[in-house]
């Protein structure tokens, strides 16, 4: 009987590519695919990858060619093809934003009344406008959206943000966000029921390494009397590992913390009485 295998389209370069590739890694997932390979199985999981322009793989995904696709939820929307959003997957954030030429006296969405806008995302800049009751005239451009207004194509431009360089080197200012993005896994219509549950112990594997990657493993020591106040700063996924040092009175706490926290809690760990600490990164976490 022929192994069936999770069909993934994943980008054929860039840094969605990259970021696809690296969460699949980290997954434990293996690939033996050479520089312009377009198929890639895997040698220890029942998936194989197909490498396909990211333009391409809402319709791919569509129409059975794959069975799920990695894209950016700007592709996603823009796209408007009959795919199921399955899960946001916490790398390649950016935004879809409006830009002016820099030293525009931009006053407000009112400024873009009767202006053209050039653009790589036609559906959602309409979506916007009409949302905003703004009449402007959308010029769609492929690529290189933001030498528009320079040779007078357009007086403003909608694009992918993400640290706002491509903008300052041609002269552009981001004045208006209109979405944010980020890598998202899509799944088409009618998925069969093998190739669903191999995509539900996929999911289940990228859950343990993107909940890894937000949080970290606190140890401290303590004076016995602060564990009850370090314990409420620092519960953990349930409470607190706790174990009595040689140094009579003190004690070892372990927990877990989300990255983002940890910051703000060091002051009061500190007041409380907690030395010692030592923050470590987790490879797994699987709740």
């Amino acid at each position: 009987m022929k192994l069936q295998r999770l069909r993934i389209a994943v980008q054929k370069s860039g840094r969605l590519r990259d970021g696809s590739m690296n969460l699949l890694k980290e997954a434990g997932i293996s690939f033996s695919n050479g520089k312009d390979q377009l198929k890639a199985p895997s040698s220890n999981f029942p998936v194989e990858l197909i490498f396909l322009r990211d333009d391409d793989i809402p319709q791919y995904v569509e129409d059975r060619v794959a069975d799920v696709g990695i894209v950016g939820e700007n592709i996603f929307i823009e796209k408007q093809r009959k795919n199921d959003p399955i899960k946001k997957l916490g790398f390649a954030q950016c935004r879809l934003s409006i830009a002016v030429p820099r030293g525009t006296a931009y006053t407000g969405l009112d400024w873009l009344e009767g202006k053209n806008i050039a653009t790589s995302y036609p559906e959602i800049v309409q979506q916007f406008l009409t949302r905003h009751r703004v009449k402007a005239g959308i010029h769609v451009i492929s690529g290189s959206v933001e030498i528009a207004p320079g040779i007078g194509l357009a007086d403003a431009i909608v694009d992918i943000v993400s640290t706002g360089s491509t903008l300052q080197s041609n002269g552009l200012q981001e004045v208006q966000p209109i979405m944010d993005s980020e890598a998202l896994l899509i799944a088409g219509p009618g998925l069969e029921t093998e190739r669903r549950e191999i995509l539900d112990q996929l999911l289940f594997r990228i859950e343990a390494v993107n909940s890894a990657r937000n949080n970290k493993y606190i140890l401290l020591n303590c004076p016995d009397e602060a564990i009850e106040r370090i314990s409420q700063v620092i519960p953990g996924m349930n409470s607190p590992t706790i174990m009595p040092l040689a140094r009579k009175g003190w004690s070892s706490l372990h927990s877990v913390v989300n990255e983002n926290d940890f910051w703000s809690q060091i002051d009061q760990l500190k007041a409380a009485g907690a030395e010692g600490i030592l923050v470590i990164p987790i490879e797994k976490m699987i709740r």
